[in-house]
Parts: C-alpha cells; sequence; structure tokens
C-alpha cells in the first residue's frame, strides 16, 4: 500500500462535510458556467463545410459581418455634425468689462485709441465662436471636420479650424502686425485673458437626435432565410456570405428564448457532467491519495486550485474579453506538483481542463494543447528550488504548447486555407507563458495561506548564514557539527528511500537549536568541565529533555515554518534519557522512579522523513562514543539502535517499511564506515638511513 494511501474509517461528521464539498463545488461550477447555447461547428471562410446538409427550421434575418458593419459605420460617421449653441450675450458682458478697465488706466499707459480696436477684435472672435477645451478635444478625437452654430433657431455651418479655443484666441488678440502702435508690453497691461470666455456650448439633445438619425441609415442585415431554405451543403466552400448566414443562425439560437424544459435539461446536462468531473477527482483522493483527504490544509489548497482556473475561464467567455488561451492553465499542476506530488497534479490539471472546455466552442484544440502543458510542467519542474528552474519551465511549456497547437493547425489543413495562421491565438500562448512565471512570486502567498512549505523556503532555510544557524555555530559550535553530519546522513538515507531529501536536511539542521539556550550542558559544547557532575539525574534529564521546548520557542520567534517546527519535537519522539535514567537506577536501586520526568515530550515521528532524522539523530550520536571504530562496531551500533526504536513502537505511527529500515540501515553503515575510515600510519625513516 501506497504511504499516501493509508485507509481509516471516517466518521459521519467527515463523510457529511465530503458531501457537502462536493456539492458546493458543483453548485459554484454550475452557477458561473456560462448560459446560452455552444456552437457545434468549427468553420471558416475559404474552407470546405465538413458537416452534413443544414436547412433552416426557421426564419431569420441574415447580419453583416462585423467587419463591414464597421466599414459602413466609419464611413456614415462623416457625416456626422454636432450642435453648439452661441451665447451673444458673452461679447457683450466682456465688452462692458474691458471698457471698465482700460478706462481706470492711466493714458499714458494704455493710449485710448486701444479700447476701440480690442473691442472690435474680441467682436471677431465671439462672431466665430470659442469652443471649451475639452468640447474641441473632443472634436479632434473623433475627428470632426465641421459643426452647427444656431442662435434664435436659426443655425450655420462652421469649420473646427475657424473655431477659436481660449489659448487661440488670445495670442490672436495679442497678435499685432503693427506693434509701433500698438505695443506688446501695454498689451500685455490690460490682462486680456480675463475677457476670454467660450461663448459655444455644446447641445447634446439635438445632437444626439442627428447621431441616432445617421446611426438609423445603416442596415445591418443583407438578407433573409426562409423556412426550410438550404444554408450550406457538406463539401460547399464557406464564402463570405455562407459564413454571415451560418453567423446569423447561431445568433438567432443563442437569442431564441428557450423554454422552461428546455432550460432544466440544459441546466441537468451541465450539472451532471461537472458532477461527474468531481466524483472522478474524489475517487482518485479516496483510492490513492487518503491522506490528503485528512488534511484541511490539502483540502482546501485543492479546491482552490480546482475551482479557480473554471471560474476565470467562464468569466472571459462570458464578457468575451479575451481568448482563453491567456490564462496560465499550467500554474495549477506546479503548485499541486511542488506542494504534493506529479500524479495528483497531473489528475487536477487534467479534470479542471476538462470543465473549462465545457464554455468553449473548440474544445479539442484546448484539451490537446493544455493537457500537454500540464505534462511538460510536471515532467520539468521536479523540485522548485532555483529560479531558473522556474524559467525553463515556463520556456518548455510555452514551446511545447506553441508546438502542439501548430501541429493540430497542420492536421486541420489551416496553413492553406484563405485565412492562414490564427496568429492572436500563438500571441495569447506566448502571453500565457511570460504569466506563468507569477507561480513564484505566488509560492510565499500560498505557503502563508494554506501552511504549506516549498522547496524553495527549505533551500533559503539551509542557508547556514541564516541568523539563527549562525547563531548555532558561535555559540555551540559542537552541536551545529552534530546537526551538519545528521543532515547529511538524513539526506543520503532519504535519497536512497525516495523521500523527501530537502526537507528532512533543513529539518535536520534545526532540530537541536534548542541547545542554544544552554550549550554547555551537552558533552558536544564542553571543553573539560561538566557541569552535569554537580546536579541531580532528575534534573540533568530535565534541563536536557528542556531543548526541545526551548527549540520550538526559537523556531517560534525566528518564524520557522510548522514543517520544520515538527522535525524538533519528533527528533526524540517520546523516548528516554536514558543516560540520567540508567544512572538513577543504578545508584539507587531501592527508590521508586517516575519514568516519565525523563522522558521527551514527543510526540513520536509521524511521517518518513521525521523516521529518518530519529534514526541519522541517535546514529550519529552514538558514533561519537565509540571507542574503536571498526566495521564491526560500527555495524552492531547500527542494528541496535535501530532496532532498539522499532521495538520500542517509535515508528508505529510512520508510514515505513521493514524493507526502508533495512535501505536505511545499508547507508548508516556505507556512511559511517566512509567518515571513520581507517587512515594508514605514515613510516619514520630510520636512524641510519636518517645518518646517510
Amino acid at each position: 500500500m501506497s504511504r499516501y494511501n493509508r485507509q481509516r474509517t471516517i466518521s459521519n461528521k467527515e463523510f457529511l462535510c465530503r458531501i457537502a464539498g462536493l456539492i458546493g463545488m458543483i453548485a459554484i461550477l454550475a452557477v458561473c458556467l456560462p448560459k446560452g447555447g455552444y456552437s457545434k461547428y468549427e468553420y471558416k471562410i475559404g474552407e470546405p463545410w465538413e458537416y452534413s446538409q443544414i436547412i433552416a427550421q426557421d426564419s431569420f434575418p441574415v447580419y453583416k459581418s462585423d467587419a463591414q458593419l464597421k466599414r459602413e459605420s466609419d464611413s456614415l460617421h462623416n457625416f456626422y455634425e454636432p450642435y453648439f449653441m452661441m451665447d451673444r450675450t458673452v461679447f457683450d458682458m466682456q465688452a462692458v468689462r474691458l471698457r471698465q478697465a482700460l478706462r481706470s488706466l492711466p493714458s499714458d499707459r494704455v493710449p485710448a485709441y486701444y479700447l476701440p480696436h480690442l473691442t472690435e477684435k474680441l467682436r471677431f472672435l465671439y462672431s466665430q465662436g470659442i469652443i471649451g477645451a475639452e468640447d474641441y478635444d473632443e472634436l479632434k478625437k473623433e475627428d470632426i471636420r465641421q459643426v452647427w452654430l444656431y442662435e434664435n433657431n436659426e443655425s450655420q455651418p462652421r469649420y473646427v479650424k475657424q473655431l477659436f479655443t481660449e489659448k487661440t484666441a488670445y495670442e490672436y488678440l495679442m497678435n499685432e502686425e503693427d506693434s509701433i502702435r500698438f505695443n506688446h508690453g501695454r498689451l500685455m497691461r490690460c490682462a486680456l485673458e480675463k475677457y476670454i470666455q467660450p461663448n459655444l456650448v455644446y447641445d447634446a439633445g439635438k445632437s444626439q437626435q442627428q447621431r441616432q438619425e445617421i446611426d438609423a441609415q445603416l442596415v445591418p442585415f443583407i438578407g433573409q432565410v426562409q423556412v426550410n431554405q438550404k444554408l450550406v451543403d457538406h463539401g460547399q466552400i464557406v464564402d463570405e456570405y455562407t459564413f454571415c448566414v451560418l453567423q446569423s443562425m447561431e445568433r438567432f439560437q443563442r437569442t431564441r428564448s428557450l423554454s422552461n424544459t428546455e432550460k432544466l435539461v440544459q441546466l441537468g446536462g451541465q450539472v451532471t457532467y461537472i458532477a461527474i468531473m468531481m466524483i472522478l477527482l474524489l475517487f482518485y483522493f479516496e483510492q490513492f491519495r487518503s491522506d490528503y483527504l485528512a488534511n484541511i490544509r490539502t483540502v482546501m489548497l485543492v479546491i482552490c486550485q480546482f475551482l479557480l482556473f473554471p471560474l476565470l475561464t467562464f468569466a472571459l467567455i462570458s464578457h468575451s474579453l479575451m481568448s482563453v488561451y491567456v490564462i496560465p492553465y499550467c500554474i495549477l499542476p506546479i503548485f499541486i506538483r511542488v506542494f504534493m506530488d506529479s500524479r495528483t497534479a497531473f489528475i487536477t490539471h487534467t479534470l479542471s481542463i476538462l470543465i473549462c472546455a465545457m464554455a468553449l466552442t473548440r474544445p479539442y484544440e484546448f484539451i490537446v494543447t493544455q493537457t500537454v502543458a500540464g505534462l511538460v510542467a510536471i515532467y520539468s519542474l521536479r523540485q522548485l528550488s532555483q529560479r531558473s528552474e522556474l524559467v525553463r519551465s515556463a520556456v518548455l511549456v510555452t514551446v511545447a504548447t506553441l508546438v502542439t497547437y501548430f501541429c493540430i493547425e497542420l492536421v486541420h489543413g489551416s496553413p492553406y486555407s484563405t485565412n492562414g495562421f490564427d496568429k492572436w491565438t500563438y500571441i495569447y500562448i506566448l502571453m500565457a507563458g511570460v504569466l506563468s512565471l507569477l507561480s513564484y512570486t505566488l509560492l510565499m502567498p500560498v505557503e502563508r495561506i494554506f501552511g504549506f512549505t516549498s522547496n524553495v523556503t527549505l533551500v533559503e532555510l539551509s542557508n547556514i548564514n541564516n541568523t539563527i544557524l549562525r547563531r548555532l555555530s558561535e555559540e555551540a559550535p559542537g552541536t551545529f557539527q552534530h546537526s551538519m553530519q545528521v543532515a547529511n546522513l538524513a539526506a543520503e538515507v532519504a535519497n536512497r528511500l525516495g523521500a523527501k531529501s530537502q526537507l528532512v536536511r533543513t529539518g535536520a539542521l534545526y532540530h537541536d537549536i534548542g541547545k542554544l539556550e544552554n550549550p554547555v550542558f551537552f558533552t558536544e559544547n564542553q571543553s573539560g568541565t561538566n557541569p552535569h557532575d554537580n546536579l541531580p539525574y532528575i534534573q540533568s534529564a530535565q534541563i536536557i529533555i528542556r531543548h526541545v521546548k526551548d527549540g520550538l520557542r526559537l523556531a517560534d520567534k525566528y518564524q520557522l515554518p510548522s514543517v520544520i517546527k515538527d522535525f524538533i519535537t519528533t527528533h526524540h519522539g517520546k523516548s528516554l534519557a536514558k543516560y540520567f535514567y540508567v544512572s538513577f537506577k543504578n545508584d539507587f536501586p531501592d527508590e521508586e522512579v517516575d519514568a516519565r520526568v525523563f522522558t521527551y515530550p514527543g510526540p513520536n515521528p509521524t511521517t518518513l522523513e521525521q523516521a529518518i532524522l530519529m534514526m541519522a539523530d541517535s546514529i550519529e550520536a552514538a558514533s561519537r562514543s565509540l571507542k574503536e571504530y571498526t566495521e564491526e562496531n560500527l555495524n552492531s551500533m547500527v542494528d541496535k539502535i535501530i532496532d532498539d526504536q522499532v521495538n520500542s513502537g517509535y515508528f508505529a505511527q510512520c508510514p515505513i517499511s521493514f524493507l526502508e529500515i533495512a535501505d536505511a540501515k545499508d547507508v548508516f553503515k556505507t556512511k559511517l564506515r566512509t567518515i571513520y575510515h581507517t587512515r594508514i600510519q605514515y613510516p619514520e625513516l630510520s636512524e641510519d638511513k636518517r645518518e646517510r
């Protein structure tokens, strides 16, 4: 049985929660799924009709294509001329203000003949029309060349280039050919900008009425299809008119109101399809990954990832935003592969893609390309430990998707059609490849939200320049060296057993950080004096045992992941501090001893990686106490320690087999023989040879 599939009896409450979650996911997807009919046909202009003959069942108009409607609309737009109301009172008011201002100035500053001259120039400006800057910019934006100015129910056309803005009106007032009589400095003293005010007001009502009259001239359809009329025959080349007929038929079918029975049948089909996919997903976890169902964090991650991409797909299609190929679907298998395993990543990705394909008119190409993309993502990203691996995976996924879609186009003969390749789909695929790089930036939020730890985080934690590891190397160098040796031993065993080597290596580096609180009480950090010589056995045992709780406190202080904290609590399990327990029993044989005061708090290991660390920690520590490093002594020590741990039941809750324990022993023995191998003694030169 797989270590991922530890079958257990679930309670009625857990069973009901699973059913409720399943129904909730089905309901969410069914509600968000785009409603309406979906095209059963795939066709392009210039290609033969591959299906059977179609006879019209209803009468419907044949609408023009979007491109043709746009051309005609743009052509009619040239006749649109908005209306502006001209307000004559603006000139009268500004002329009075100008007269009052100039008469109040001394004649030596502004001569009297300036007033009639400037008044006439103002009269010309307001007769031509001064328009606001926003209205002028809008006219330029819509490329309108002429407008209508009306006053007292009389209107006259005026070119836009003849109108003045506040800026150009001021430039007109300041620009004088006779610069001797009308000095520029004196004109500046007049503050002419104060007397320039727009006198043209946009009339939205009249302008909208004219626009509607012009739009009414646009005829949206080019013909009418009658009942029983043949629309297209098998093998017939789809020309532009036939294409419009087929598009109009689908448009008519979508807009035609469905009866209640038809709506129920459509909804029933959607719900049944989604339910099948969801049940397949649940059965997969029940059959092959039962442990994941017992972990609420894993369940929530799968649900969120599984729902996210179908909902994004439905949203894009419902609002016609852009092609679904722009969505980086490969992020789903990347996350599932990093945090779980490759088989779960493939199954989850495939079922999610099948649900997304429900809303597409051409699901075949989508399913094939995205399945290939998911497989390449899983194969190319075995362990996300470096940024370069994600970039490489994104490049491979993008190339594989492009090549797959290109091959599908070749099979369907698209290069030989009049339309050629659909270049936009390739652009969207490239964009999705770039967006897939977001998975690296999303790793940390996902870890924080769902409580997972990726290999990227583990690699960063393995850096010995981290604050806590640097403290360990400086304040407890013996413990630091012990942790390094344990990490190497445990990683070798993990590689042999197919466990997570990076996880067990990182856990080994931090498993003894609690010894930082009292480093001198541990033999590996002592240099001659042993403080336990002056302490009772019980007190010494409590100091040694306390390094587990101290380690957890330091782990909280330095915000270590929970998976690393599990190594701190389980590396001794519920074992005894044997040295002090046996010493107490020997020195006080007549006294009753409570074994609990000499017992570590635990718990015992529950994962394969925790079991490996427990074995490696005990073996590395015991190897330092051997008097003679012979092959027989090393083998005997390894067998004795691991057999004692097995017999004591420390691995009872671990998914580890006897074969894996035997393999672990072999690795430990081989590594210890390499570490403690006997060196040859170098010979010394004899006395008589030295004299010669």
